[in-house]
């Protein structure tokens, strides 16, 4: 995430008060608390404690159960925009006609995307809440590579094979492992190419 007023610079912090994403050069530090200049200026003019419009933990989880909720009550509108498309894409292909262990394998994706979703947003909540950089997700993966738009592909390549008849051969029932050796080969490669 960049800097709300720097675009070309990464945000290192939020502010306390607004929320905003903040580069280190833009931070104000006040007591371990972080506040962009303007929410600063307002605090210091204005006595008594200003009323904060910091997100809540607990109240972002229990949104986050509803797909997309959560990550717009962050202020994180394409997130929640990738959340609404994966939980759709996963409810889409559970009802297409898939083999059995396809079918198996979305209703796990589908379980595990509607636990993930509230804890991201409890996450990040609690990150803003103290004035801490956003952490990473799922959706970002190592190195800040877009996950979510490749989940969003599969899934969309998967529906329109389906959609063609090209998933009820029986090649594609014995083949389709090769896509998990394909991904696990990814992810080795990418780690070692990180450790050298």
């Amino acid at each position: 995430m960049t800097c709300a007023v720097h675009s070309n610079v990464e945000a290192t912090g939020f502010c306390r008060n607004c929320g905003k994403a903040l580069c280190p050069e833009c931070t104000r530090n006040v007591g371990g608390a972080l506040y962009c200049e303007p929410c600063l200026a307002a605090k210091v003019a204005t006595p008594g404690p200003p009323a904060s419009t910091a997100s809540n933990p607990g109240l972002a989880m229990f949104l986050g159960f509803i797909p997309g909720l959560g990550a717009v009550y962050n202020g994180q509108y394409m997130k929640a925009a990738i959340h609404v498309l994966i939980f759709g894409g996963l409810i889409a292909a559970l009802s297409s006609d898939f083999p059995g262990g396809i079918e198996a394998f979305f209703g796990i994706a589908l379980g595990a995307f509607a636990c993930y979703m509230p804890l991201d947003a409890y996450r990040t909540a609690k990150a803003r809440m103290l004035g801490e950089p956003e952490p990473p997700n799922l959706l970002d993966g190592p190195g800040r590579k877009p996950i979510g738009a490749f989940v969003l592909i599969g899934i969309g390549a998967l529906l329109l094979m389906g959609n063609f008849g090209l998933l009820q051969r029986d090649w594609f029932e014995k083949s389709w492992p090769i896509a998990l050796i394909v991904i696990g080969g990814f992810l080795l490669w990418d780690r070692m190419k990180r450790n050298a």
